[in-house]
């Protein structure tokens, strides 16, 4: 399939729709930091943050296992210390179950990516495994289970370890979590427990105010844990996007593809990679300068923008070379990349307002996926070889088959 020619009209998609097809970029001009940050933690994190947060979670798992081995010998250091047969019971009881639990999310954190629900549900566990320990040591003497704390740090173990699942959901949530229970023991404790139970003497006199700013110091760390989960995802975006065109960039189709390899495995859809170069682009760098240049491919990038469609991914690799990946079967997918090439040479570009348009048209290779290569180097290996040929067929069209 080869074709060259001009002459098609793009029709204008608006930004929203392109951030839903998976366009990474800034944020909209003029928004407040704060909303953006707010908005950020409050949305579900890009392909390569959600890569970053499964390594996290396994991470998360293990240090889980780890934390929860140790705490086996905590009902023996409580015997050491002169401790209550029931207060041993009790902690030996809990350790047993975090262990069991720890076992259990060990494996599943090994396949994060399967399992979207799994950060919620372990931030959860975590969280709710400490209230259970503090109602436990409550049920024996109040003021053990509302003073108490090595056991009440959980909380803030629980609500900073979310940091390393990169997901700011999970963070507001473990914070939240932990005000509502541990809240709900405070207020049933002073309200329902007479006064001569909230004071011992191991762990002192137990007070509103006390109680209040345990709450306000979950409230603080929440709030410190999500800025970092945001700077976190700030960094991590950065790394994934390219810098003059804020569009994803080669970081980002490493860490993407194997996820779209997958769904089209097992949902039995065809997928193809286009590679695209610009044609004669190094010419506007010479005659024009290099800041004329980079106006030129945001003006390309802008083009092929406006005219994408659901299911594609413009990612640039660099310099003029860029990949778009479509869920299309190659036959289709020509057509699609052919249509772009028209639009963009019928649309020329001016380096200034009243000085002379330069057309710009661009060279492209396809591949289809699993017939022509089963892994991202294999697609762009075969795209490469077809994108030559266009080159040296004349540039300005479009190649999906080998000669």
């Amino acid at each position: 399939m080869t074709q060259s020619g001009s002459g098609m009209d793009a029709q204008a998609r608006n930004s929203e729709r392109n951030a839903h097809r998976g366009y990474v970029g800034s944020p909209p001009a003029g928004r407040p930091p704060i909303s953006e940050a707010i908005d950020s933690l409050f949305s579900r994190p890009d392909e390569v943050m959600q890569e970053v947060g499964a390594s996290g979670e396994l991470l998360i798992a293990r240090l889980r296992a780890a934390i929860a081995a140790l705490l086996l010998l905590l009902p023996l250091v409580n015997v050491l210390g002169g401790g209550t047969l029931r207060e041993t019971l009790i902690g030996l009881a809990g350790a047993v179950l975090i262990n069991l639990f720890a076992q259990v999310w060990l494996p599943l954190a090994r396949r994060a990516r399967r399992f979207r629900w799994l950060p919620f549900a372990t931030s959860a566990f975590d969280v709710t495994a400490t209230s259970l320990l503090l109602v436990v040591l409550a049920s024996d003497e109040i003021a053990a289970g509302l003073n108490s704390m090595v056991v009440w740090c959980g909380y803030l173990l629980a609500i900073v370890l979310t940091a390393l699942r990169g997901d700011g959901r999970t963070t507001l949530l473990a914070g939240a979590l932990a005000v509502l229970q541990y809240g709900a023991l405070v207020i049933g404790a002073l309200l329902l427990a007479p006064p001569e139970q909230l004071i011992s003497s191991d762990y002192g006199l137990v007070t509103w105010a006390s109680q209040l700013q345990r709450l306000l110091l979950i409230g603080v760390v929440t709030l410190v844990t999500a800025v970092l989960v945001y700077r976190m995802q700030r960094l991590v975006e950065m790394s994934g996007v390219d810098g003059l065109t804020r569009l994803p960039n080669r970081t980002w189709l490493l860490h993407r593809m194997p996820r779209l390899f997958d769904a089209a495995r097992e949902d039995s859809n065809s997928l193809t990679l286009a590679l695209i170069n610009l044609d004669h682009f190094k010419r506007i760098n010479d005659d024009a300068g290099h800041h004329v240049g980079d106006r030129a491919l945001r003006h390309v990038v802008t083009v092929l923008r406006e005219s994408a469609g659901p299911g594609e991914w413009l990612v640039r690799l660099g310099g003029e070379e860029f990949v778009l990946v479509m869920l299309k079967p190659i036959g289709t997918a020509w057509e699609r990349v052919d249509a772009l090439r028209r639009i963009l040479a019928s649309r020329p570009f001016e380096a200034e307002r009243g000085a002379d348009a330069t057309r710009v048209t661009f060279s492209a290779g396809l591949a289809a996926y699993p017939q022509e290569g089963a892994d991202l180097s294999g697609l762009l290996g075969r795209a490469d070889q077809r994108l030559q040929q266009a080159k040296r067929e004349g540039r300005n069209r479009v190649i999906a088959r080998d000669v």
